[in-house]
């Protein structure tokens, strides 16, 4: 009989290159067809369309390449270490425009009603609601191929990006109630 092996995900102190471009590519593509899907969804209405589509692309920039860096970031293990480089690449960014938080903090990524995983969560959910009432507004199949591609790119997001390629080989994911929730802490 085999004995089993050990099971455990490698941990990344530097993320492949192909893990940071694969985390970025999906979540800048799933941004702007999001912005752009609402923008065709609503353009029955000029101002609406460009507005809200104009909107959620800043609120969901901001969030992912701003609010992380500056509230999540700093109190992340992937701050800390010189030459560490997580899935998004923020680490790098956050040194540069943040002070160093507390490790303890961490896990308040999740806490409250506005916070960071909330708002990030938001910013992938609000462009598929938005194009639901569009579709039956406004139908058009380039807006219904949008939208298949953003409900695809958000679920590759949950089923291969978090599980498999970021949070599976994360040196936070102890300590992240993100790891939790996938459900990767032990693994």
């Amino acid at each position: 009989m085999e004995l089993a092996k050990d099971t455990k995900a490698k941990l990344y102190s530097r993320y492949p290159l192909a893990s940071v471009l694969i985390y970025n590519v999906s979540t800048i593509l799933h941004f702007l067809l999001g912005g752009v899907g609402i923008v065709l969804g609503y353009s029955f209405s000029l101002w609406a369309g460009y507005t809200f589509g104009a909107l959620y692309l800043v609120f969901s920039f901001v969030e992912m390449y701003v609010i992380m860096p500056l509230t999540v970031c700093p109190n992340c293990v992937y701050y800390r270490a010189e030459d560490w480089l997580c899935v998004s690449g923020l680490n790098v960014l956050s040194k540069k425009i943040a002070r160093e938080g507390d490790l303890k903090d961490f896990p308040r990524r999740a806490q409250g009603l506005l916070c960071p995983n909330n708002l990030y969560l938001a910013s992938l959910i609000v462009p598929i609601v938005a194009m639901i009432p569009a579709l039956i507004l406004n139908f058009s199949a380039v807006l219904l191929i949008i939208f298949l591609a953003v409900v695809g790119l958000l679920l590759f997001r949950f089923f291969v990006i978090f599980p498999k390629i970021a949070c599976l080989h994360c040196r936070a994911k102890h300590e992240c109630p993100q790891a939790e929730a996938m459900g990767v802490r032990n693994r």
